[in-house]
């Protein structure tokens, strides 16, 4: 299929832009301080909404899963989330508005819809907040300090533990976190008795600059978990671990001697895609000897500067 061009209508540098579950819209998020809602199929594009609120850079967006609604959240410079909610088609207004931070809110991830309405926020203000809807109240949860010089990508992981589908396991729905930031590490973090810790020790570091995004694969109750991260050191990094209490092990995905912005796992968890500060997305996919090598052919580039930075698979 040959690249399609979407036209958003911003009117400054887009940070973000996400695909819906039926993959029918688009969200994108801009330095404009708007948010915009573009319908898309194989041949054309439609702008259908622009959504305002924010009072700064808009770094990013996210799709709640359809059985909670059409609900979009969106974080930015300003310190805030806004969930956005449609009511008629093409009609958002403000479901709500969480000013628990007090600095740059940089990244934000739905839970797995298993989990429940649950919103992972984390700031530059070093701290991570989960936000859960719960009997039409939003409680919150808190990980002080989770990356005290600031946090810049949250990722959950799956919400079935690794080996579930093809082992003994039970099918007990796992909560767990993976975290980037500004002090080079990545870090795990798992919900016990309403408390998150960390589920690492100690962090992950193997990175010599920022963790710029991370991105917890989907499993599909293979006997593994996976977590890449980007870094402004221009490293991917692949990160196994077998079971709980395992020591994670890494592996360089490639050098691609630029920041890397971002990583988005394929929905089977078998190839990551990755945008880099040389203006190209590469496809890239482990072989049966374990190497990471790079899809012919699957190569998108160059982009308008300054790169490409949002992503999703």
């Amino acid at each position: 299929m040959p690249a399609q061009k979407v036209e958003t209508g911003h009117q400054e540098t887009v940070h973000d832009v996400v695909m819906d579950y039926y993959g029918k819209r688009l969200a994108t998020a801009s330095s404009d301080n708007t948010i915009k809602i573009v319908g898309v199929s194989n041949s054309a594009s439609q702008h259908l909404a622009t959504l305002t609120g924010h009072q700064g850079p808009v770094w990013q967006v996210a799709w709640a899963h359809p059985k909670f609604g059409s609900l979009l959240a969106s974080c930015s410079y300003d310190g805030r989330v806004i969930l956005w909610k449609e009511g008629n088609q093409n009609e958002w207004t403000q479901a709500h508005v969480f000013d628990d931070h007090k600095s740059s809110v940089n990244s934000i991830a739905w839970a797995p819809h298993e989990l429940g309405l649950c919103l992972a926020c984390g700031s530059s203000d070093g701290t991570i907040s989960v936000f859960t809807a719960k009997d039409g109240v939003w409680e919150t949860t808190k990980i002080d300090e989770a990356h005290p010089v600031g946090v810049t990508s949250v990722s959950w992981a799956p919400s079935t533990a690794p080996g579930a589908l093809v082992g003994s396991g039970l099918l007990d729905t796992v909560q767990k976190l993976c975290s980037g930031g500004c002090d080079n590490t990545v870090k795990i973090w798992k919900l016990t008795n309403g408390a998150w810790k960390m589920d690492c020790f100690p962090a992950l570091q193997k990175h010599d600059d920022w963790v710029r995004d991370v991105a917890w694969a989907p499993n599909l109750g293979l006997p593994k978990s996976t977590v890449a991260s980007a870094s402004q050191d221009g490293k991917v990094i692949i990160w196994t671990v077998a079971k709980d209490g395992d020591k994670w092990e890494h592996k360089v995905l490639h050098d691609f001697k630029a920041p890397v912005w971002r990583v988005s796992w394929s929905l089977t968890g078998n190839i990551l895609a990755v945008s880099d500060g040389n203006n190209k997305v590469t496809l890239w996919k482990e072989e049966v000897d374990g190497e990471w090598q790079q899809i012919p052919n699957a190569e998108y580039g160059p982009q308008p500067p300054p790169g490409v930075r949002g992503l999703i698979y």
